[in-house]
């Protein structure tokens, strides 16, 4: 570790003051919404930028693999998002949520009473009914396409997981509605999580539970651990912060406890991955939790290596600028190629600029550019940074929005999946990593228009029927 602080080049301290910096003035700007969301996105940068520096033994790893310039360039370009982004974020919140600017963050107030509102736990309980309606439906579509295999669906750990939303890496046809049903599903998961932590009902929080029981099985016997992270960091959050009134040495241990648990998850699902499935390994077929939780070490924390890489290829002419098509790709992803035969493919050719090939039924292996990178992957050195700050920006924007109106009906919730959907963010800036919020919007959206569609008919005066007439 002190080797690597004296071979750091001095745009490094750029980025490490920025940081620290920026940091410490988001946190003064938490009780106007905007605070925690430009300190999630900072927390993002460091995991993914800096951490990789200390995670991957910059010394003995990055300065090795790049020369000085290419590890110099690299650093400016974090320090130039940095830069940007905390210009952005401000301007773009003030113009983007201008009539909510009066509000105060409802995340702090709900710190502060504990979710013991009442109507807060009434609009808790319309999202778990909301939320408890669609599941059903998407059960009932499970069922039909698995058939008597529905119970390794729904309880993976018995034998070998099966999965009804299963697509290949080049949707066909309508295959893009099994990705929304799987996004729909990630976003229920949450949900009960959070109910479970936060309703006071008991009957509510026990059928949250069981919730919790019939759907984080899928995903915590699978090989993807952001899903993971999507499903429990909101309840474990909502439920520490909120819920549990107490000091703060209580929380800090819960917290660790769970950090520990999830980590040493990790350690078995990467040690387990590629050579069996994670229930016949759960059930002693492979790496053991504590041979893994030894030897494991956490791949994919690389995004600055990636940067450089980036800029590497693009200083050689190896690849160049694609300016925009990434995105556009990223944009285009909605659509079902059932509908748009020739919808362009994301990072593809970044990926076989890498080394990776194309065998016709999708790469061999993807390759995450992370949020920066992917800006220069689209606008070059330096166009391509200040880009990526600007979609960071709006995002940020977004959380700000939800936080200030989250007193209404699933907007806390969508608030703490954004959050950790955020730290996905950092591998690539994707409308795949922010399904279960969009879709999760719509769901909120649904559930408040029924709502108020009640409370209309509640209010209005009911017309007296033709026996009342006569008898008066």
């Amino acid at each position: 570790m002190f080797d690597t602080l004296f071979v750091l080049p001095f745009s490094f301290w750029v980025v490490l003051f920025l940081l620290l910096g920026g940091g410490t003035w988001a946190a003064w700007k938490i009780r106007e919404g905007l605070g925690l969301p430009i300190l999630a996105v900072l927390g993002t940068v460091a995991v993914w930028y800096v951490g990789d520096m200390y995670y991957n033994d910059y010394a003995q790893n990055h300065a090795i693999l790049f020369a000085g310039t290419v590890l110099s360039d690299a650093w400016w370009q974090v320090a130039w998002f940095l830069t940007s982004f905390l210009i952005l974020a401000p301007l773009v919140h003030g113009w983007l949520n201008e009539g909510e600017l009066q509000r105060s963050s409802q995340v702090c107030r709900l710190l502060q009473t504990g979710g013991v509102g009442p109507q807060f736990q009434a609009r808790l309980i319309q999202l778990f009914w909301g939320a408890a309606s669609t599941w059903a439906v998407l059960t009932v579509i499970a069922l039909i396409r698995v058939g008597d295999q529905i119970p390794y669906y729904i309880f993976p750990f018995l034998g070998e997981r099966v999965d009804p939303w299963g697509r290949g890496q080049i949707g066909e046809d309508l295959s893009a509605l099994l990705s929304l049903a799987s996004y729909l599903q990630l976003f229920l998961a949450a949900m009960f999580g959070l109910v479970a932590a936060l309703a006071q009902d008991k009957r509510v929080r026990w059928l949250a539970l069981l919730g919790c029981c019939l759907t984080w099985p899928y995903y915590v016997f699978d090989r993807t651990r952001n899903s993971i992270l999507v499903i429990a960091v909101p309840a474990v959050l909502s439920w520490v912060f909120v819920r549990l009134r107490t000091g703060p040495l209580p929380k800090f241990v819960v917290l660790a406890v769970c950090y520990l648990l999830i980590h040493v998850w990790f350690a078995f699902i990467i040690a387990n991955r590629s050579g069996t499935s994670i229930g016949a390994a759960a059930r002693g077929e492979g790496t053991g939790l504590r041979e893994a939780s030894r030897e494991a070490h956490h791949e994919g924390l690389n995004m600055f290596e990636e940067l450089c890489w980036t800029n590497t290829l693009l200083d050689a002419g190896i690849y160049s600028p694609n300016w925009g098509a990434n995105y556009l790709a990223n944009l285009a992803n909605p659509i079902p190629r059932g509908l748009w035969r020739n919808k362009p493919l994301i990072g593809f050719d970044y990926a076989m600029a890498r080394g990776q090939s194309f065998t016709g039924e999708g790469m061999t292996a993807t390759m995450s550019t992370g949020l920066i990178g992917q800006g220069v992957v689209n606008f070059g050195f330096f166009l391509g940074p200040a880009f990526a700050a600007l979609l960071m920006s709006f995002w940020s924007a977004f959380m700000a929005r939800l936080d200030l109106r989250g007193d209404q009906v699933g907007y806390l919730g969508l608030y703490l999946l954004s959050m950790v959907e955020t730290f996905n963010l950092g591998r690539d800036i994707t409308f795949i990593a922010l399904y279960p919020v969009i879709f999760g919007f719509f769901i909120v959206w649904l559930v408040r228009r029924r709502s108020r569609m009640e409370k209309r008919l509640r209010k209005k005066p009911r017309r007296a029927t033709q026996y009342e007439i006569r008898a008066d």
